[in-house]
């Protein structure tokens, strides 16, 4: 790949005002104004993505952010229960999810709609939850991409313990063949998630068994109306040297940076080098959820500075410039994501309401006597509204 100078690291990040951490540097290939650059140590890890591979990051990114913009809309019309937005946060999810292999297993939260979309699970299945139809939405063991958790942090311990058993799984293999074959994880979460005593535990045990796994935190510096500097006086990835192990800070807006970071990462923890901590210092340009208002602790101020470094807008500077991508590619992916929003409202509409019988049938394996009284309870109360026709009490 190209490049058109030689300094590899930016401080020209903008944080939460009085973060400790503004002047740290961070891993950068593809800078705000859409001009690469090469660094020392992570240019390799890309030297292979080519113009059409780039064309697929940049369809991939505003797919997402589509689909983003619709299912907010769907929420907005009482059509979901809620909705986690991504937007601005396309590069770190599609950067490394583009790393991973088939055989990798990911940890999500709640909002890694990109990274979903890179294990090709369907934009529409990942709906079904926050329509309330559906607990999951896709079987994890199709794509190796596990169902979104709710409960914050909950997912670390759970991608910990997955990759302590892949240890197990290949104990007798050489690093050769570990980096050749092996499989690794990722487990993402936030800046605020961070804080939990999950993510701490997670990393002592990491550590100390040289588990194959990345920690993807995305730091968009909000944990819902906490900012960054309160979270941590510290970058976050400063953290992994007190566990023993490797922590890398990124740009998380610029998708190449997030995608040979993470490439380097799963390298070194396939191998048996163990664990690796990766920061991507992005921006939530949305509300933390549908639920939430950030004009209420958000100065506009801070929004208007970090809307220059939008990670599609800068995707595509650097396709325009580089002549990698023309208005007939843009406006055709704009077209490609509106057909893809529209299947996807349609599609949702589709989904059959739940069973609320099966509330009570899945709790316990087998048949249980407390469940089968409460029940019977709950039918005698539906029956006695006299204008049920649905089968479930409104």
């Amino acid at each position: 790949m190209a490049t058109t100078s030689q300094a590899g690291a930016v401080t020209d990040v903008p944080q939460a005002p009085g973060a400790a951490a503004a002047d740290e540097p961070l891993i950068q290939l593809l800078d705000e104004h859409g001009e690469l650059h090469a660094d020392e140590k992570f240019s390799a890890y890309v030297e292979d993505v080519d113009a059409e591979q780039l064309r697929g990051i940049y369809r991939d990114m505003a797919l997402t952010r589509r689909f983003d913009v619709e299912a907010t809309a769907l929420q907005r019309q009482g059509q979901l229960a809620l909705w986690v937005p991504c937007r601005g946060q396309e590069a770190a999810q599609i950067g490394s999810g583009r790393a991973t292999r088939p055989g990798d297993y990911i940890f999500p939260t709640y909002r890694e709609h990109g990274v979903a979309w890179t294990r090709q699970v369907d934009f529409a299945e990942m709906l079904r939850i926050f329509r309330g139809v559906s607990n999951g939405g896709w079987d994890p063991r199709e794509n190796n991409f596990h169902m979104y958790t709710m409960v914050l942090a909950a997912q670390v311990p759970h991608a910990t313990g997955y990759a302590m058993g892949i240890n197990h799984d290949q104990a007798d293999w050489d690093a050769e063949r570990r980096a050749a074959e092996g499989d690794a994880v990722v487990a993402y979460f936030g800046d605020g998630a961070s804080s939990e005593g999950d993510v701490h535990e997670s990393m002592v045990f990491a550590a100390s068994f040289d588990a194959p796994i990345v920690f993807f935190c995305q730091n968009n510096q909000w944990a819902i109306s906490v900012p960054f500097e309160v979270q941590s006086k510290v970058p976050l990835a400063t953290r992994a040297a007190g566990y023993g192990f490797e922590g890398l800070r990124v740009d998380g807006n610029d998708v190449l940076a997030c995608l040979a970071a993470t490439r380097y990462a799963l390298e070194h923890a396939r191998r048996g080098d163990g664990p690796v901590f990766i920061e991507a210092v992005t921006y939530r340009m949305s509300a933390h959820t549908t639920a939430d208002d950030p004009t209420k602790y958000r100065a506009s101020a801070e929004e208007q500075e970090w809307e220059p470094k939008d990670p599609v807008a800068r995707l595509e500077t650097y396709l325009r410039a580089s002549g990698a991508g023309d208005d007939a590619f843009f406006e055709q992916v704009a077209a490609d994501a509106d057909e893809m929003a529209a299947g996807v409202r349609a599609k949702a509409f589709t989904f059959p309401d739940p069973v609320l019988e099966d509330s009570f049938n899945n709790v316990y394996a087998e048949a249980h006597p407390l469940i089968r009284e409460e029940s019977e309870w709950f039918r005698q109360y539906d029956a006695g509204f006299a204008d049920n026709h649905t089968g479930g009490a409104r």
